[in-house]
């Protein structure tokens, strides 16, 4: 396709995702990252972090919300990085703030992260229960096909049945016709732009499907089946048709008795507001 700082990307012909040259992904496999995670990472990334947190984040996490299908007890954010989005949770949903969890495999120095109880370091798998819905924002990006196999096969472990995400990641879309610069391999660790068939591809036997959002170049929604895990959905009907069968349960949670109903209007306008 082009070159982006001395590295070759490409096109997948039959899944359209972008992707550093293979020969790097192995490497990468191996342990040699181009971007290390380090203190440098950190101080470049952490005021973007924090405006995510208290802006597109919370959008996309009233929108799943929306979207979910069974009663939420625990909703994740997977890869939080500092945690700053259970920071704007605690001042937009403060009543339901318990009900947030995070988790972050490389975290940024311990002055720079979260004080909130449910912040945690270390990887899914470790975590010591299961959640209903979640969100992961701007990581998969950084990850190689190997990895994100790995990443989904954890969130299947700990997910319950009718579980349901929403990634937020730049498609091939949105790179090729709104941000050619979000492949960004040294400064921002960007290697793959993933479509929503190379993702589907990835969660062969996990009994997960892979909805794209109309309108929405920038995220996807991953779903554990509630049914037997055998017969995927119709996938040409539009997801954003669950906003007018929302369970009230769940509505519930986007509304608080200080803040008032701010972040269920936010989800419902979101969800409408691309077509």
């Amino acid at each position: 396709m082009r070159e982006i700082d001395g590295y070759d990307y490409f096109q997948c012909p039959t899944c359209e995702m972008l992707f550093i040259d293979s020969f790097v992904l192995n490497e990468i496999d191996g342990g040699s990252n181009i971007r290390k995670y380090d203190a440098e990472y950190w101080q470049m990334e952490l005021p973007d972090a924090k405006e995510r947190a208290y802006g597109v984040a919370l959008a996309r996490t009233a929108e799943v919300i929306y979207y979910t299908r069974i009663p939420i007890e625990r909703f994740i954010d997977v890869g939080a990085g500092p945690g700053y989005f259970l920071d704007a949770i605690s001042r937009h949903l403060p009543s339901h703030s318990g009900r947030f969890y995070g988790v972050e495999l490389f975290p940024p120095p311990v002055e720079h992260r979260t004080k909130h109880q449910n912040y945690m370091v270390g990887s899914l798998k470790d975590v010591p229960f299961s959640f209903d819905s979640g969100l992961c924002m701007e990581v998969i990006e950084h990850l190689s096909p190997r990895m994100l196999r790995s990443l989904l096969e954890e969130i299947a472990h700990k997910s319950r049945r009718g579980a349901c995400y929403i990634f937020n990641t730049g498609l091939p879309e949105y790179v090729l016709r709104e941000d050619p610069n979000y492949l960004d391999p040294k400064r921002r660790g960007h290697v793959i732009s993933w479509s929503v068939s190379a993702v589907r591809a990835l969660c062969a036997g996990l009994e997960f499907d892979v909805f794209p959002i109309r309108g929405k170049t920038w995220a996807f929604i991953l779903e554990r089946r509630l049914n037997d895990g055998v017969s995927a959905p119709d996938f040409t009907k539009d997801i954003r048709e669950r906003v007018w069968s929302a369970l009230p349960e769940n509505l519930e949670l986007l509304m608080d008795r200080t803040m008032g109903s701010v972040l269920k209007i936010l989800g419902h306008h979101t969800i409408l507001a691309f077509s």
